[in-house]
This record gives C-alpha cells, sequence and structure tokens, in this order.
C-alpha cells in the first residue's frame, strides 16, 4: 500500500510524521509521501519559518526507516493568483521529491489579495457559510462565474508550474451538494473536462481523493467517477489518495482501487 497526499501536524493534520510513519509501517504500506499545506505569506497552520524544520525532519525519518518502508519529502502547494503563483522557490529550497498541486483559496479576477480574508475558501468542514458568504461577496452569487474563476485558476496552475500531482481537481463541487448546480449540467461538464484534457496535454498525474467520502461531505471521488470514466480512453494515470490528516486515515481508500480494477481503467499507478 502506498499513500502520497498525508498531512500531519505541521499543518492541520491531527499526528506526528513519526505517528503516521509507524502507523503506515505496522500497516503494510511500502510506501509514505507527506505533502503538508502550503507555508502561505498570510497566517497559515504552516508557518513558513517551520519549512525548514519539516524537511530535515522528514529526511532524518527517511534514513531512520530506510529498507522498512520509502518515504517521499512532498508538499501541497496552492495557486493563488496575485499571491503565491511559482511553485519554485518552495521547491527548491526543500529539494523536494513531488509536489501536490492544488486549489482550496480562489482569487477574483483582477483582484490583488493579501490575506486570507480577500479570498474564496473552497474547502474546510462540512459547514456551508464561508462558501456562501465568499460566492455571494465576490461574485454576487453568480455560481457559473464563481465556479470559471476556480477552473480557469487551477489551469492556470497547471500550465505555469506542471505539479507531479494534480490534487483533487474538481473540489469544487464540495459545498454545492445540488444548491446551485448539479454535476451533469453541460456548462459545467464544459469546465470540468478543459481541466481533464490540459491535465493529459501536459502528461501530469490526477490523484484519485477519496477524503470527501470518508469524511461526509461529497458522496464520490474527487475527480468523480463521471470525470474518470471521462479519463480513461485519455490513458490519464492516476494514483489513489486519501488525502489522509490523521493515521487511520491512511487506510480510508473506499473501494477506489476496486472500481478502478472494475472498470479497467488503464494506468494506475501504485508509486512514484
Amino acid at each position: 500500500m502506498t499513500n502520497y497526499h498525508t498531512h500531519s501536524t505541521y499543518c492541520d493534520g491531527n499526528a506526528s510524521l513519526r505517528e503516521m510513519v509507524e502507523f503506515a509501517l505496522a500497516h503494510g504500506f511500502t510506501s509514505l509521501g507527506f505533502s503538508g499545506h502550503t507555508p502561505l505569506p498570510f497566517e497559515n497552520r504552516f508557518s513558513i519559518k517551520d519549512y525548514p524544520g519539516y524537511c530535515r525532519e522528514i529526511r532524518s525519518l527517511q534514513q531512520e526507516y530506510a529498507g522498512l518502508i520509502d518515504i517521499r519529502l512532498g508538499l501541497e502547494i496552492d495557486y493563488i493568483p496575485g499571491l503565491h503563483e511559482d511553485f519554485t522557490p518552495l521547491k527548491e529550497q526543500g529539494g523536494l521529491d513531488y509536489v501536490i498541486g492544488s486549489v482550496h483559496l480562489v482569487t477574483v479576477p483582477g483582484s490583488a489579495p493579501t490575506c486570507f480574508d480577500d479570498l474564496w475558501y473552497i474547502d474546510g468542514p462540512p459547514r456551508y457559510e464561508r462558501y456562501d458568504e465568499g460566492l455571494f461577496r465576490f461574485f454576487g452569487g453568480d455560481i457559473r462565474r464563481g465556479v470559471r474563476a476556480y477552473f480557469d485558476q487551477q489551469n492556470a496552475m497547471l500550465v505555469r508550474n506542471r505539479p507531479d500531482i494534480v490534487g483533487h481537481p474538481d473540489k469544487i463541487v464540495m459545498h454545492t451538494r445540488g444548491r446551485y448546480f448539479t454535476e451533469d449540467e453541460p456548462w459545467y461538464r464544459s469546465l470540468a473536462l478543459e481541466t481533464i484534457h490540459l491535465i493529459k496535454e501536459l502528461g501530469l498525474i490526477c490523484e484519485i481523493n477519496t477524503r470527501g467520502i470518508y469524511k461526509g461531505r461529497h458522496a464520490d471521488y474527487y475527480p468523480g467517477k463521471w470525470l474518470i470514466q471521462e479519463m480513461k480512453p485519455l490513458h490519464i494515470p492516476v494514483i489513489v489518495s486519501t488525502d489522509a490528516h490523521a493515521p487511520e486515515d491512511l487506510l480510508r481508500t473506499e473501494g477506489a482501487y476496486e472500481y478502478l480494477r472494475e472498470i479497467a481503467y488503464p494506468e494506475v499507478l501504485l508509486t512514484l
């Protein structure tokens, strides 16, 4: 077993790096990749001053557990136009083994954000208030405009930074739950497919993220099964990710491997 989307107490996880490694080792994992959330230029759970320590500790664990489990040093880097656009400095400073590129905070087109409150936060716990407040404050309640901004931002991230893994590419659906749109609407499918085809064009790996299911925040994987079916003939390589924030999360693959076998998905990666 492997997992490359793993958080710890360096960001918003609830277990130390060592605790995650020990759990993975006890449950037969052959590889574990850490992908702490990006240190951002505003108040954040993962401070930029802690980044060197994060890298040092993972490198130390690599040496300590060599021959027992393959440990990888990575980051889940947020792309935020006008605030955090270039992944290269963090990659070079940490000598990272890989990067997951994700969008959790959406910049309003044409704006110049300086802090968290200037951004539309589309992630977080299953409470709609922050998502809804941002949609109306930044986009006047126009869900199509907001969703377009999300996918445009994601596409710009892919072109500029070419991350090794694309993180939960359709996570914009998490807080909608049919209230603003459904995933079978043509305008939405067109935007999501544009991103999928860009992933193919750039030769990137797409994760199959299971966290929405086991946290009860979404009824499907990210990307959803309809998108996975669209990815299948494109032969986009995928890797199953639990987006673990606690040791037990590492086991929550939620039938993803079985589903991919069932549909005969052509390129399922077990390791990077």
